[in-house]
């Protein structure tokens, strides 16, 4: 028995605690939930945030750490939090101000969510899709 973590539990445990403090700590920033194409937010380190954005930050942080513990999961969390991201990094690129009406973005949040993007899917793509036999923690009678 092994207790080596898969690439997409690393990143979906990673990404996880860091996106729920950073949606917490986005509240002390900014806490409103503007609306329109010019909605806007206020700076966290260098990223523009409002309450939309740390609410996304608070449930994509939860989700990945609801799913990092099973090989599986965690690999379908890294996969499919890179999608996600990675048309939000378009959107963001395109727009340049706002995903969907709601989350202000900046140059820096683009590159950002690029960055998580990638590193998701290339953890979820270098994971495997299940755990092997001989990793497998259920004990035979």
């Amino acid at each position: 028995m092994t207790d080596r973590k898969t690439p997409a539990q690393i990143y979906s445990l990673s990404f996880g605690i860091v996106l729920l403090a950073v949606g917490i700590l986005g509240f002390f920033a900014d806490s409103s939930f503007g609306t329109g194409a010019n909605v806007e937010g206020d700076p966290l380190l260098g990223f523009e945030v409002n309450g939309w954005h740390n609410l996304v930050h608070i449930a994509s942080g939860a989700l990945g750490l609801l799913l990092w513990s099973r090989p599986a999961s965690a690999r379908l969390f890294a996969l499919g939090f890179g999608a996600v991201y990675l048309v939000v990094t378009i959107w963001g690129f395109i727009s340049g101000e706002h995903v969907l009406w709601l989350i202000p973005v900046n140059t820096a949040d683009n590159f950002l969510h690029l960055v998580i993007a990638a590193t998701g899917l290339l953890a979820g793509f270098a994971s495997p899709n299940e755990v092997d036999s001989t990793d497998r923690r259920a004990t035979t009678a």
